[in-house]
């Protein structure tokens, strides 16, 4: 039998060839071993630039098509930005309501005109909650030439339609396969390094190479995903024989702060590509693995955790309190099981710029899959990480105030919002306890009871919300497995 080639065959094949090694030679060249050495070419950040640019001048003709188009319809143009009032107190609001002060200081009464503040307040519990608002995608004024920001403002010209194509082939043609690429090469070195190096007798050695091995392959990581870290404060970071806390965003938090230093990771153990992971992982370094029925025994839990941060030769270990992804505009409650151990507590809080991506993970919506793929289809990941100073309980204080403490300087640092909700309310309905206090205050308002402040009932619902938790480090152990 005789076979035909066509001479195009040939030259096709070697084309072929040339354009995966020289694709490969980049990759290593300019990527792989800056990744390794721990240096950086200054590419990322002239690439933020210049997306910074190309937005600016997309939302700029955005603007001004909408308001083209708002005049010929003959409506005012408007960016949607709706001011809001201070919130007052309760008695102050019903003292208004009913049209005097006198009011509430003569025997305990009810009036109709306090059913209109519980109502006003429902409609606008409904309109603007305060909660739910939290876990979906933070809203943007401008445009980012991704969907997510604004389907249509694509039609509103000839150019921004083109540029937006011109985008989704950047994108999804040239930047997705490149992010793929970087991340089964990180994520294959570090589960085969870390499996290798857990065969080291030597113990000092195993962790020396072990600390070398989760930098390198946590940076590839990095910059699969397009990263761009802005660290401040490196003279706070994390020291052996603490714990490291931080507002949680997505999985990535992990990538994003094991990229400068190295961590203990605590989580439930997981089975597939996760499970693999984990076992090569906790061969070469201290992480902290539970079973699903040791997550569950808090008093295991703590005992393990206060065993770690005993030895000071063991990295601190990497938790985050809230148990669950917020979507980066606030910090929600602090589970206290963190903060009971006896050990310094390093805060450190996390901003991402939401002009590049959305790095909100929202675990209802998208599995881990999924949600990676979109981060690897958007432009970037761009943030702060600012090292806060160390912090410790004082005299007197107990673990709920403790966490409140931290969490409220990682709110002020990362200028964030500081609420007193629980982030289980993502998958749970309000408990009985935030109804009973609502009807704590109206009822001290109707006695004439007004020497306890609102602040001291925030902070006793916030205690009596913490009791109510039998297991406090549950969904935290398990984002920060998800986070790897």
């Amino acid at each position: 039998m005789t076979w035909f080639t066509f001479p195009g065959d040939n030259l096709l094949c070697r084309c072929l060839g040339i354009s995966i090694t020289a694709w490969l030679t980049l990759l290593f060249v300019f990527i792989i071993v800056p990744a390794v050495l721990g240096v950086s070419f200054g590419i990322r950040r002239l690439y933020m630039r210049t997306l910074l640019k190309i937005f600016e001048w997309a939302t700029s003709r955005m603007e001004m098509g909408a308001k083209e188009k708002n005049q010929q319809l003959h409506k005012p143009y408007s960016n949607g930005i709706i001011a809001k009032e201070s919130p007052s107190s309760l008695q102050q609001e019903l003292q208004d309501l009913r049209g005097s002060a006198s009011c509430l200081r003569s025997e305990p009464e009810f009036e109709m005109a306090d059913i209109f503040y519980f109502c006003r307040r429902g409609v606008e519990s409904i309109l603007d909650d305060e909660v739910t608002k939290r876990f979906s995608a933070q809203e943007l004024e401008s445009w980012n030439l991704l969907t997510r920001s604004n389907y249509n403002f694509r039609h509103i010209s000839l150019r921004l339609t083109v540029l937006w194509g011109l985008g989704v082939l950047i994108r999804y043609g040239i930047l997705l396969p490149l992010r793929v690429t970087l991340a089964i090469t990180g994520i294959s070195l570090l589960v085969v390094l870390t499996t290798l190096v857990g065969f080291l007798p030597n113990r000092e050695l195993r962790f020396y190479l072990s600390e070398k091995v989760h930098l390198m392959c946590f940076r590839i990581c990095v910059r699969a995903l397009t990263a761009i870290i802005t660290y401040h404060n490196r003279e706070n970071k994390p020291k052996n024989g603490g714990i490291c806390v931080s507002n949680h965003t997505t999985p990535i938090d992990v990538i994003i702060l094991a990229n400068d230093g190295c961590y203990s990771m605590v989580g439930q153990v997981h089975g597939g590509l996760m499970g693999m992971m984990q076992r090569a992982m906790v061969k070469s370094s201290p992480h902290i693995w539970f079973e699903r029925s040791e997550v569950k025994d808090r008093h295991l839990v703590a005992k393990r955790l206060s065993d770690h941060v005993a030895d000071k030769t063991k990295q601190p270990i990497l938790i985050f309190p809230e148990g669950t992804c917020i979507n980066n505009t606030s910090v929600m409650m602090f589970k206290k099981g963190s903060f009971e151990i006896a050990c310094t507590v390093y805060p450190v809080a996390i901003k991402y710029d939401p002009r590049f991506g959305d790095a909100f993970w929202n675990s209802s919506k998208f599995g881990l899959v999924n949600y990676l793929l979109r981060m690897m289809s958007s432009w970037a990941i761009v943030c702060s990480v600012w090292y806060l100073p160390p912090m410790n309980r004082e005299e007197g204080e107990d673990a709920m105030q403790f966490a409140n403490r931290v969490k409220a300087a990682i709110a002020a640092q990362g200028g964030l919002v500081d609420l007193i909700w629980d982030g289980a309310l993502k998958r749970a309905k309000v408990k009985d306890a935030f109804k009973e206090e609502q009807q704590k205050l109206y009822s001290k308002v109707l006695v004439g009871e007004q020497d306890e402040g609102e602040q001291s009932d925030d902070m006793h619902l916030e205690d009596e919300n913490q009791e109510e938790d039998e297991n406090p480090e549950d969904e935290s152990n398990q984002d920060s497995t998800e986070g790897q």
